[in-house]
């Protein structure tokens, strides 16, 4: 079965608090894992909260890096998002450990967009609320 993407999402715990309300060393930060990763920045965009976090995401050409943090609990997530096989998102997964010092983190990965190209009818669309009461 094919899938059109994976996807990364990750929670990393005890990390530098200081690092994680600069929007500058974020957006530093996401844009080196991108690129280590190898994928394509197409545009990216970042905010600074006040009184503190930052959210931020880097658009690239195969999907996504996406960023929040909670520096008062030394807490980001993340998800690395990305179409085809040229981009290695556990090098920026590494590389993002790295540089929010974070001592902890929980990953799970998932498939995105599985599809049996031979049987169109198995792809299934519902409402958000009908997935929620099932």
């Amino acid at each position: 079965m094919k899938a059109l993407g994976q996807q990364t999402s990750v929670e990393y715990y005890k990390c530098n608090p200081e690092i994680l309300n600069d929007v500058s060393a974020i957006k530093r930060a996401m844009r080196e894992a991108a690129n280590l990763a190898g994928a394509t920045i197409v545009q990216e965009a970042f905010h600074l909260f006040n009184p503190h976090g930052v959210s931020g995401v880097v658009v690239i050409a195969e999907s996504h890096f996406a960023i929040h943090t909670w520096p008062e609990y030394g807490y980001a997530a993340v998800d690395l998002f990305t179409c085809g096989d040229d981009v290695d998102s556990e090098l920026a997964f590494l590389h993002l450990r790295s540089e929010l010092q974070a001592s902890d983190y929980t990953a799970v990965e998932m498939k995105r967009g599985l599809l049996n190209i031979n049987d169109p009818e198995r792809i299934v669309h519902k409402p958000a609320r009908e997935l929620v009461e099932a």
